[in-house]
Formats: structure tokens, C-alpha cells, sequence
């Protein structure tokens, strides 16, 4: 098994400093070097819990929630910066720091808290999963779930090949999902200028409940908490050379990695929802929630037999990549909290394994209705864990002596963190 039991020193210390930004290189070569890390963070912000919600939002109230994707994705871009920061500024992750700060009592609590987050967005890959695959194969919704444990093996293999490569497999899946989602959106010949009217702030946002309540639920449900540690590990995989100037540019390349990547979510979000809106909500079908009822609609709307497959293939490209997130983030935390190395295999495939077990559960004792209310049960947990990697993050952060970040972002830092911890009390609440 070899379960190491040591003091973890170097963030995901397979691949650390395995990619080199060339210090006397033109731009476009450095950007390339620092290009990555941002898109393995950035798919989780397009996972089926986002995909969810996206569609819900469009069907209900066509493009009027776009304003709200917009704020999400600006409060996501604010925090993954001042993660990416701090993990080039002290070289090391947020969960090394963390555990350096507190006992090893609060740091079993924390990493317990972090797990949870992990596994919780395992079950919308899991369910996404088999959702995908049901509609594609006429999989039963039971199967599905079991065969999503073998998307661990792709990522092991990619894992195994080094960085770079499994970057590029992300980007590539990426990019499938999101020719997919445009592709439909072609088919709907959506008009533009409700597009673009939609991308304002309205006062119905705050007036209409049921509005307000799909609207927290996408700022509420956007920042992942294992995204912030995985972050600051992940931009450590570029070697950066000695001295303050090189690191301020390391730092400065992977903001723009990190923005890039997160437009681009941006961007697939945005699709998921102007789907919804162009197809369901413009034909009178107010109430789509459901992934397999968004498959279902789809072509007896567009009267295309394609569009409906490639729905379906988006969402398991979306569920597929997102693996990669929870596998690596899941090391960054056991390594950082409990300083244990664990095979990648073994690790993977527990995780997976615990995320599976309550889907198949509520599969065989309430049936696959009982689907969605276990997605939304995981957004759920997920905001609940939120708070644990956030505010250790701004803390951090504000304290750093050399490579302080500026006063303007650490300012946002604290508006957006204050904004996400309000938003998911309200959503919590309204859910309770």
C-alpha cells in the first residue's frame, strides 16, 4: 500500500516546478509556460451542479440571470488571484499554511471539512455522470454511477505522463463542451440584443423571489473550497527562477492564466443559461430543473435529433474533467492538513468510491426521482464547507509581508468573500 506518514514540504511534489517559465523569453512564450493551471480550476466552475442551476435560471427568466453569471464569475476570478498570490508568494499551499497555524486536532477538523467539499462535488460528477451516460446509452441511472468509478483510471494515466499533458487533455474537454453548448445555441438562433440587455442588472433581480432565489443559488454555489487550495498548489508546478522580480512575474502570468481561464467558464455558463433561455424558455417551458428533462425537450423544440446528443455529450465531458479537480485537490489537502502521502490510485478510488456509495443508495431506496434533490443536497454541502478555505485565504493573504498583494485586490478580497458568506447564508436559509 506504502501509506507515508512524513512532513510534506513541496506542494503536489511529483510535478512541482516540473513546467520552467523561461526568464528571458518574449511574453507570448512565458504566457505559454504559466498556461494551465487556470483550466484545471476554471472546470470546476462548469460542473453538472453549475449546469443545474444554469438551466433552471435560463428556462425561468430567459437571459435576465446573465447579470448574475457575470457577478459569480467576477467574485470567482477575484479569489482564485489572491489564491494563485499566495501560493507563488510563500511557495506553499493553503492547506501547508493552514496546518502550520493551528493544532493537529484543527488540522484533522479542517481537512475533514475539505474532504467533504471534495466528495460532495464528486457526487454532481458522479450524477452528471450517469445522467450523461443514460441518456446517451440508455444506461440505467444505477450502472452509470458504478462505471463513472473508471474516469479515475483516465486520470491516473494522464497524472502519470506529467503535467503538461493532463493540462492539455483539460484544455481539449474544455473545448468539446464548449463548441457543444455553442453549437446548440446556433440551432436556437437566439436573438442578441436580449443577450447583451440581460448581461445589465435589473431591479426585478431583488424584487421577484423566485428570482432572487435561482440567483443566490448561482453565486452561492460558485467558488469550490477545494479550488482555493488547489490553486495555490497548482501554480507551483512552474519552476520560478531566484529573486523577487522573477517571482513577481510568475505571479503576474498566472493572474492572467487564472482570468483567462475563468472568462472562458465565464463564458460556458453563460452558453448553458442562453441555451435554456433561447430553447425552453422562449417556447413556454418555464420549469426545466433537471438535466434529464433539458435532454428530453431538446428536439422536440429544435425539431434536430442532434442537438439532444450533443447535450448529452457536453455534460459528461463537463463531469469527466471535473475528476481531475477533486483527484489533485484531494492530495493537496491530505498532504497539507495530515502530511500523509497515499498512492494517487488508492486515493482516487476512495474518493470516487464515497461519492458513489450515496448516489447508488438513494438510487435503490427512493428511485432516480430522488436524483436532483441529492445535486442540490451536494451545493448544499459545499457552501457549508466554503467558509473553512475561504477566510483562512484572505487571512493569509492580508498578512503576507513580501509580495503583498495590492490594496485593490485584497479590498475586493474581503467584499467578495463578505458578498459569497451572505449569499449562501441567504440560500441555506431559504433551502431550510
Amino acid at each position: 500500500m506504502n501509506i507515508k506518514t512524513e512532513t510534506a514540504e513541496l506542494s503536489l511534489a511529483d510535478v512541482h516546478g516540473s513546467v520552467r517559465l523561461p526568464a528571458g523569453a518574449g511574453k507570448w512564450r512565458r504566457w505559454m509556460a504559466a498556461f494551465g493551471p487556470g483550466y484545471i480550476i476554471a472546470v470546476g466552475y462548469m460542473d453538472p451542479g453549475n449546469w443545474a442551476t444554469d438551466l433552471a435560471a435560463g428556462s425561468a427568466y430567459g437571459y435576465a440571470l446573465l447579470a448574475v453569471v457575470l457577478l459569480a464569475s467576477v467574485m470567482a476570478m477575484v479569489l482564485q488571484a489572491l489564491a494563485a498570490w499566495l501560493g507563488l508568494a510563500t511557495g506553499r499551499d493553503l492547506a501547508q499554511l493552514t496546518r502550520a497555524a493551528v493544532s493537529p486536532f484543527w488540522g484533522v477538523v479542517l481537512w475533514v471539512a475539505a474532504q467533504s467539499a471534495i466528495i460532495a462535488c464528486d457526487v454532481a460528477e458522479v450524477i452528471g455522470g450517469a445522467i450523461a451516460l443514460n441518456l446517451l446509452f440508455h444506461i440505467p441511472l444505477l450502472l452509470g454511477a458504478l462505471l463513472t468509478i473508471c474516469d479515475a483510471i483516465i486520470v491516473l494515466m494522464l497524472l502519470r505522463w506529467g503535467m503538461r499533458l493532463l493540462e492539455a487533455a483539460v484544455i481539449a474537454v474544455c473545448t468539446v463542451v464548449a463548441i457543444a453548448l455553442f453549437a446548440e445555441i446556433l440551432m436556437a438562433h437566439p436573438a442578441l440584443a436580449p443577450i447583451f440587455d440581460g448581461l445589465t442588472p435589473h431591479a426585478a433581480l431583488l424584487s421577484n423571489p423566485g428570482m432572487l432565489y435561482i440567483g443566490v443559488g448561482i453565486i452561492g454555489a460558485t467558488v469550490m473550497p477545494h479550488n482555493l487550495y488547489l490553486h495555490t498548489a497548482l501554480v507551483q508546478t512552474r519552476h520560478v527562477n531566484e529573486g523577487e522580480k522573477a517571482r513577481r512575474s510568475a505571479i503576474f502570468w498566472a493572474l492572467v492564466d487564472s482570468c483567462a481561464a475563468l472568462v472562458f467558464a465565464f463564458l460556458v455558463n453563460a452558453a448553458i443559461l442562453v441555451m435554456a433561455g433561447s430553447v425552453f424558455h422562449a417556447h413556454g417551458q418555464d420549469n426545466v430543473q433537471d438535466l434529464g428533462s433539458a435532454f428530453a425537450l431538446i428536439s422536440p423544440i429544435l425539431g434536430n435529433k442532434v442537438a439532444p446528443v450533443i447535450f448529452a455529450i457536453a455534460l459528461l465531458g463537463a463531469g469527466i474533467n471535473a475528476t481531475v479537480t477533486g483527484t489533485l485537490a484531494g492530495q493537496v489537502v491530505m498532504e497539507g492538513f495530515l502530511r500523509i502521502r497515499m498512492p494517487v490510485a488508492m486515493r482516487r478510488f476512495l474518493t470516487r468510491g464515497l461519492a458513489v456509495l450515496p448516489v447508488v443508495g438513494v438510487l435503490l431506496v427512493a428511485g432516480p426521482a430522488a436524483v436532483n434533490s441529492l445535486l442540490v443536497l451536494s451545493q448544499v454541502i459545499l457552501s457549508l464547507q466554503l467558509p473553512f478555505a475561504m477566510l483562512p485565504l484572505m487571512f493569509f493573504a492580508v498578512r503576507l509581508k513580501v509580495l503583498r498583494p495590492p490594496v485593490w485586490l485584497r479590498g475586493a478580497g474581503w467584499v467578495v468573500t463578505g458578498l459569497i458568506l451572505l449569499f449562501n447564508f441567504a440560500l441555506l436559509w431559504s433551502l431550510i
